[in-house]
């Protein structure tokens, strides 16, 4: 089996990075968490925290044919996308079965794409093989960028005590800022996420300055949080990942990305299956989120049954330890009558012999994060350096 690599703030030789463990997430090797997981979750949803993004990769296209390949090549508008904006999408191949997600954003004379580690390889693949008298020149950038995130309510507060100016700005869009923060960087690319809790944003810096920033944002306020609260927090916002929730035999639509979608752009790879979907009315599965009171039972490949039927599959699961109840919270695919919809009490289904209901995405305001700051008190506060 080949070896992650590490990223490049976990292989940083000084102090700047104190994880507990290191661990593979998305293609890389990177802190697996610093202090308790749920303490870090509570972080993310409450305050601000700090993570290591080095499992992203970027890649750079250039010529003068990059805008009309990649909009040939991916299910989103790149045509028409603003500078310094970006899209996210899905890489289809002709049976629209989807190979892959990037988010592709418009530089001026350069488009970046941006996936995890663990897609670069067969992404770029996919590209050598349908470059074929276009003026395209793909050029990997995973080795000259690494990223560091700052997520929750409080992240706009903290980069402005790091002296990261942060002006207004959309989801998926990215600027440059002076940044006159302890990394004594130039400049600093930043993104701001889509993210549907908190207003969160990503920072594109050179792998050589990534402990003096991660540092910088310590100072400021920010909690370390390690792989395994970004999991916990991903599954409760209800993002799918590539490789665990959507695989290569998923069609788009059946994973409730309308986001990735664009129906008026024109051709590209697997358009015809995605147009035929969409003009015959739906598909049969819709992915959504589960929870149940009961821990420890429910996991990724576990079968869904309502009356007795098999109606879905577990893609992925997390455990929710608090003082009164613990819960696991799940996504995964579910036949789509019986997914939940507005106004519509939730189905109670059963998944490894625990009872749990269908819930919309994203979990906002649930009962199972109402009472994580109560767990946290009973295992301690992590510490910010």
């Amino acid at each position: 089996m080949k070896t992650a690599l590490q990223t490049a703030l976990a292989g940083q030789p000084n102090a700047a990075m104190r994880p507990v463990n290191l661990a593979e997430y998305r293609g890389a090797t990177t802190a697996a968490r610093f202090a308790d997981p749920l303490a870090e979750l509570v972080a993310m949803l409450t305050g601000c925290a700090v993570c290591d993004l080095g499992f992203r990769a970027r890649i750079s296209l250039t010529g003068s044919d990059r805008v009309r390949w990649l909009n040939g090549m991916v299910t989103n508008n790149i045509r028409d996308l603003a500078p310094d904006h970006g899209v996210y999408a899905f890489l289809l191949n002709p049976q629209g079965r989807i190979l892959g997600d990037i988010y592709a954003y418009n530089r001026g004379e350069t488009l970046i794409v941006d996936t995890d580690r663990s897609q670069i390889e067969k992404i770029l693949a996919t590209f050598d093989h349908y470059i074929i008298m276009d003026d395209v020149e793909v050029n990997n950038l995973s080795e000259q960028l690494t990223a560091i995130g700052i997520t929750g309510p409080r992240a706009r507060a903290v980069l402005t005590a790091a002296g990261i100016a942060i002006p207004a700005t959309q989801p998926l869009q990215i600027f440059t800022s002076q940044c006159s923060c302890q990394c004594d960087c130039l400049e600093c690319a930043v993104v701001r996420s889509e993210d549907a809790l908190h207003e969160n944003y990503e920072i594109w810096i050179a792998p050589k300055e990534v402990g003096k920033l991660w540092q910088a944002l310590l100072a400021a306020g920010a909690t370390p949080v390690g792989s395994e609260a970004l999991e916990m927090r991903r599954v409760v916002a209800g993002v799918p990942l590539y490789g665990v929730d959507i695989r290569e035999r998923d069609l788009p639509q059946e994973t409730e990305q309308a986001r990735a979608l664009n129906f008026i752009k024109g051709c590209y790879i697997g358009q015809e299956i995605v147009e035929r979907i969409r003009s015959r009315g739906s598909v049969h599965r819709s992915f959504t989120g589960f929870v149940s009171r009961t821990p420890g039972l429910i996991a990724r490949g576990a079968k869904v049954f309502l009356a007795g039927k098999d109606v879905g599959e577990i893609t992925s699961a997390i455990s929710l330890h608090q003082p009164d109840t613990d819960w696991t919270v799940a996504l995964g695919y579910i036949r789509r009558e019986y997914a939940a919809a507005p106004g519509r009490a939730p189905d109670e289904v059963i998944i490894a012999g625990a009872q749990a209901q269908v819930v919309q995405l994203p979990m906002r305001d649930a009962p199972y994060l109402r009472g994580l700051e109560g767990a946290v008190a009973e295992v301690g506060t992590p510490a910010a350096s």
